[in-house]
């Protein structure tokens, strides 16, 4: 009896299950609250309403470190910043060194073409961090622009194509006169195609078209908006103008931090500003938003046209949020719900569905540092030693807790010289202070807009008193000196972030 040939063998057999493709579209400073699906009827995102509702939208997603830099730093390596050791914002600090394996190289090991567009926020400027190839618009880097005495077209090429196609070889994306992180706002004064926006879209499909069709594709699409400058195309800026808005969330506590005010200033972090400011802002950030919203029906059509939207993965995330006025509290980096909260949405080919679960909200909490294992199990890809995230498929198939609590922390907020600390239980958040010692706690499910800090009502004595040990155990062994005797113990000096980099890049 001859040996069966190899063409008798069953297909299923001898093909192992083809790797999806894997879209993640990152966004900078987008609230979790400012989409349609989250119940927001003040902004029309229905095209990435659409992706929520056959996908998973993770109602309890956090950025652990809410500023740009760590937080991509979170989003590429899957790590905790107790791993990473990125407690705030530090530009010129080398990404490469310190972090070989990111989520981007993995894949790539793996077999996949990667590519990156648009906000990468690493240094030294252009390094690939694991991609095959990027395509730079980083927006404003205070580091990158000192070093080139403004904006450069080699190390921005969203810059090159600007002046290119605008035939001014001086043009900047600060043309508009708006600070990069001022609260003011104003239409887009050029075509609407030259805007960064679309170019990060346009460059994204013009690689669907031009990619290596024998392999799995990842894209990373990272559009630099609803960060500032507000500035949306003019018919959104009319258009959100017109409407009208709730009133602002005002927290009792916000007197507490009145020292730390400046009231009126461009760039006030913390402080008062006149309603028709607040209200410009808001019309930039709700336009800006819905002009991503549109370019994720272009990225849809794109996969469609090109046969690949069934087997393509689409994950949707921002890197922090945005206070926007909340308690009057404008940026990011403190650990309320606006800043820290994302919009975290996975929508899986049909497919892949059966073993993640039926679609629709899921409310585990989850962090940046899970979409790497998750996209990594979806691609059937070994998840690297090191990686402290965790797979989200438990909780989509099973609806099912991946953690108990989140530990979120940023170096210098914008209260006062603290290193501010916060415990995400299913139901409350605690936050400690590290310069004075103040706490505060929150009832997430009663009190969703952190009006009322429970922290020195007697009747929550036992539940602070939980949320503090929990702290307790996340900080005990930090160099800081944060713990004592298991006691929090204020006023330590913070550790330096480039002490750490330095310290960790050989391992």
């Amino acid at each position: 009896m001859t040996p069966e040939t190899p063409s008798a063998v069953p297909a299923s057999a001898e093909t192992p299950p083809r790797r999806p493709h894997v879209v993640l579209v990152c966004v900078d400073q987008m609230r979790a609250d400012a989409m349609g699906a989250a119940g927001n009827e003040h902004i029309d995102t229905p095209n990435l309403d659409d992706l929520a509702r056959g996908g998973y939208r993770f109602t309890r997603a956090y950025s652990a470190t809410p500023t740009c830099v760590p937080a991509r730093v979170a989003l590429f390596t899957g790590t905790s910043p107790d791993r990473h050791g990125r407690y705030g914002y530090r530009e010129g600090i080398s990404f490469p060194d310190a972090y070989p394996v990111t989520l981007q190289s993995t894949l790539r090991e793996a077999g996949y073409q990667t590519f990156g567009v648009g906000k990468m926020h690493v240094f030294p400027d252009r390094a690939r961090c694991g991609f095959d190839d990027v395509l730079l618009h980083d927006g404003f880097l205070h580091a990158s622009r000192r070093l080139s005495r403004g904006a450069s077209a080699g190390i921005d090429d969203y810059v090159d194509f600007l002046r290119r196609e605008t035939g001014d070889p001086r043009a900047d994306y600060q043309d508009t006169g708006i600070g990069c992180n001022a609260m003011t706002a104003r239409p887009w004064e050029r075509e609407e195609r030259l805007h960064p926006t679309r170019w990060v879209a346009d460059e994204s499909l013009r690689f669907l078209e031009r990619r290596d069709p024998s392999r799995p594709f990842f894209l990373y699409m990272s559009f630099h908006r609803p960060h500032a400058p507000f500035d949306p195309p003019a018919w959104l800026w009319e258009k959100y103008r017109a409407r009208t808005y709730p009133p602002r969330p005002m927290g009792r506590w916000v007197s507490r931090f009145d020292e730390h005010r400046r009231d009126h200033g461009s760039e006030a972090e913390f402080g008062a500003q006149k309603e028709s400011t607040h209200q410009q802002v808001r019309a930039g950030y709700y336009g800006s938003i819905e002009f991503i919203d549109l370019q994720l029906n272009r990225l849809r059509e794109k996969l469609s046209d090109l046969g690949l939207l069934q087997d393509t993965v689409i994950v949707f995330v921002s890197d922090h949020g945005d206070m926007m006025g909340d308690h009057d509290m404008y940026r990011k980096s403190v650990g309320y719900e606006g800043s820290a909260r994302v919009p975290m949405v996975l929508h899986v080919p049909p497919r892949l569905q059966e073993s993640w679960g039926a679609p629709g909200d899921v409310d585990a909490i989850a962090e940046l540092r899970d979409i790497m294992p998750t996209v990594l199990d979806l691609a059937g890809v070994p998840v690297p030693e090191g990686v402290d995230g965790l797979s989200l498929r438990p909780a989509t198939r099973d609806r099912a807790a991946v953690r108990e609590h989140l530990h979120g922390e940023h170096l210098i907020g914008s209260l006062g010289r603290h290193g501010m600390h916060w415990i995400r239980s299913a139901r409350h958040k605690y936050l400690w202070f590290s310069g004075d010692g103040h706490e505060q706690l929150f009832d997430l499910e009663a009190d969703p807009q952190e009006l009322h800090d429970l922290a020195g009502d007697d009747a929550h004595a036992e539940e602070l008193a939980r949320h503090r040990a929990l702290l307790v155990a996340e900080l005990d062994g930090r160099e800081e000196g944060f713990v004592r005797d298991g006691a929090l113990v204020p006023g330590r000096p913070l550790q330096s972030e480039a002490s750490w980099v330095r310290e960790h890049a050989a391992l």
